[in-house]
């Protein structure tokens, strides 16, 4: 009897597991969906934009209603180029926990999508570091949108992040200060079936794409080849 609840404790834990990996891989083949969506939108990103990112930062169906309560947050992923000063092809993605902040209020009731753009190297490295504090640790703002807009004025030169939103098909910049992002590394081992860090996976180059995020970087390299920051 004692050797039969061990067994069936066992298939529960292993049925968890599986089910966390499961709906982790999910959330992975959903940032793709979503960035393919939005790239899709005549008025989106500039490809000017796209074009001087180093990293792309997806998070799908973030909710209101998950930070009335607090203490919840949205889940996405975080792909960034390979190679010194992000001038290679796009990588492997890890795993990213936004918490808080004052857009939970602005977002309203909808499912909204959220896109941020990382711009630099220091803004690059202060996410793969630990938690960062959008508008203090990290400076953000709205990304600007359509075709004719550019990154090239004082306020989006400046800031280390461009965020956007997507709700009921409206997309448009949107301001993310006060909230707080994180690598999600239990997420990330649930993608992988090991633990890596968000550094080890975009720094260390050795880290394979997983089958669920194909389709993220397939859209990233198909509308974003090159790095094409006047600045490297």
């Amino acid at each position: 009897m004692i050797r039969k609840l061990g067994c069936m404790v066992c298939l529960m834990l292993l049925a968890g597991a599986a089910y966390a990996a499961n709906k982790e891989q999910e959330r992975l083949e959903n940032c793709g969906v979503v960035m393919q969506e939005i790239m899709n939108v005549p008025d989106n990103i500039p490809q000017d934009v796209m074009e001087k990112a180093e990293c792309v930062i997806v998070f799908p169906s973030v909710l209101k209603a998950a930070f009335v309560v607090g203490g919840s947050y949205g889940r996405g992923a975080m792909v960034c180029r390979t190679g010194e000063h992000f001038r290679g092809p796009w990588g492997a993605p890890a795993m990213m926990a936004l918490e808080g902040g004052s857009f939970g209020f602005q977002i309203g009731g909808q499912a909204t999508d959220l896109v941020l753009l990382v711009m630099n190297d220091r803004g690059a490295d202060s996410i793969l570091n630990s938690k960062v504090k959008l508008g203090g640790d990290a400076s953000v703002a709205a990304g600007p949108v359509g075709r004719d807009a550019s990154a090239n004025t004082d306020a989006y030169m400046r800031a280390e992040i461009l965020s956007y939103s997507r709700t009921r098909g409206l997309f448009a910049g949107i301001s993310l200060e006060g909230s707080t992002l994180r690598p999600d590394n239990d997420a990330t081992a649930d993608v992988y079936g090991r633990r890596l860090t968000a550094r080890e996976i975009v720094l260390g180059g050795k880290v394979e794409v997983p089958e669920s995020g194909r389709h993220l970087i397939a859209v990233l390299r198909k509308n974003s080849p090159r790095n094409e920051s006047a600045s490297k």
